[in-house]
């Protein structure tokens, strides 16, 4: 098999694990565009209880993400995966039997409580190898973001028909055939892959959060989570004020999510191709303010909803597509999973504050209000990201080396750096390893290898 390939384990890996990370985020995710409207039956409701359940599992995912995965190192992946989705799964039937918005938020906080994420990353890695790896995270990232847009049509369809008790009973469904595929589906790890590409450790978080271009990619995931969770405390029931049956809201997010990630390919293209990268990433800033501040004084109309909808979710699409890639290239050779933790916690805790901040202003004020606090969020972004710099396209690997000691770590770290090609080079003692950031085009893996002492 060549090694410019998946081979079939790494293929089932991918498949299988992507699957799972699909069906988690439909059950997460499914409940935003329809709480607002078909939780109205439950006893205590108010936009301030509606807010805090549908950011709740948020608050949890964040706190829990890091914790999660550090414990996979320890207990082994599979069984912290499996314990985490049977966790989702009775936060999901707790909140299908609940009879009041107070215990939907708490099944909400107990779905958030099976924090997987990085374990299942973790998996991934450990199912790869170096130089697959990355396709086979592609891959998962992908499922990703298509579970969002799928739960975005799905939600409103599912609770048309069975409410919102239908939409539960359907996560927790979708969580248990998740724990099949872990147990039936997914290849059992045979190696671990370095912790450099999978997990948090708490000195390494020490020095990310110190990181002035990684903070803005931290506060940026969670600001653009925030504006996302915000909108969806108040956008379904203004667009039935606007005359809009809560049936017919697919009909609207269908072409909406559908045309806007076509109208995304060609920024992705000017961005890339054009090295606009920068500028592409500031103008989508900008039109989340804009769509958003639109919407603000234009929500008394479905066609008006439906254009601020598309400039939205163009620029949205674009920012959750492009921003872990750049986590990925600017964190240190040797703490990816580190940096990628902190990002993913910092994504869960903006849905979180979303909701919060949407159920406040919903509570006193009204949808307008939201409308525009969103926008507000959205410029203290893009006044956050101004001084961002898009660093050079690169890969992250990792080789063994024989490492003596510290001295002979730093000494090899030194001659490493100076090949053509290489980046940054990190030489961990305790792992007799090598994390080298390269450019694939200049770098000689033969040569790196040969000054680690392994030809």
């Amino acid at each position: 098999m060549s090694s410019a390939a998946l081979n079939q384990l790494e293929k089932r890996a991918a498949i299988s694990l992507a699957s799972v990370f699909a069906f988690r985020m439909l059950g997460l995710f499914m409940l935003m565009p329809v709480l607002a409207v078909y939780g109205q039956h439950y006893q205590d409701v108010s936009p301030l209880w509606i807010g805090i359940a549908i950011g709740a599992y948020g608050l949890t995912q964040a706190l829990l993400q890091i914790p999660m995965g550090w414990l996979s190192d320890r207990l082994g992946r599979k069984p912290v995966i499996v314990g985490g989705l049977c966790v989702f799964a009775l936060g999901s039937v707790i909140a299908a039997m609940a009879e009041s918005i107070h215990w939907v938020a708490v099944g909400r906080a107990l779905q958030g409580m099976g924090a997987i994420a990085s374990a299942l990353l973790a998996l991934a890695a450990d199912l790869s190898r170096d130089e697959q790896r990355p396709k086979v995270m592609a891959v998962i990232g992908m499922c990703i973001g298509m579970s969002f847009a799928v739960a975005m049509l799905l939600g409103p369809m599912v609770a048309a028909s069975f409410g919102v008790t239908g939409v539960f009973w359907l996560t927790a469904a979708l969580a248990l055939l998740g724990i099949g595929i872990i147990l039936f589906l997914v290849p059992n790890a045979v190696s671990r892959a370095p912790k450099g590409d999978t997990v948090a450790s708490i000195s390494a978080i020490k020095q990310l959060i110190r990181d002035g271009q990684l903070i803005r990619l931290d506060f940026g995931v969670l600001l653009l989570h925030l504006t996302m969770t915000t909108l969806f405390v108040s956008l379904p029931g203004q667009l039935i004020k606007d005359g809009l049956a809560a049936e017919s809201h697919w009909k609207l997010y269908i072409p909406v999510f559908l045309l806007a990630f076509v109208l995304m390919a060609p920024m992705m293209v000017i961005a890339i191709k054009k090295q606009q990268e920068r500028a592409v990433f500031l103008l989508c800033i900008s039109l989340l303010v804009l769509s958003t501040g639109l919407l603000s004084v234009l929500a008394t109309n479905v066609w008006a909803i439906a254009g601020c909808l598309l400039i939205y979710f163009i620029a949205f699409n674009f920012l959750e597509a492009t921003m872990p890639a750049l986590v990925s290239r600017l964190a240190p050779a040797a703490q990816k999973g580190a940096a990628m933790g902190i990002f993913s916690s910092g994504q869960f805790f903006g849905a979180f504050l979303g909701g919060m901040l949407g159920g406040v202003l919903a509570q006193y004020f009204n949808a307008q209000m939201v409308f525009a606090a969103s926008a507000m969020v959205g410029l203290i972004w893009l006044l956050i990201a101004w001084g961002m710099q898009i660093p050079q396209r690169s890969k992250v690997i990792n080789i063994l080396a024989d490492i003596a000691n510290d001295k002979a770590a730093q000494e090899l770290a030194a001659k490493l750096v100076a090949l053509p090609g290489v980046l940054e080079a990190t030489v961990v003692n305790e792992e007799n390893r090598c994390y080298l950031k390269v450019d694939e085009k200049e770098f000689d893996l033969n040569a790196a290898r040969q000054l680690a002492g392994l030809s």
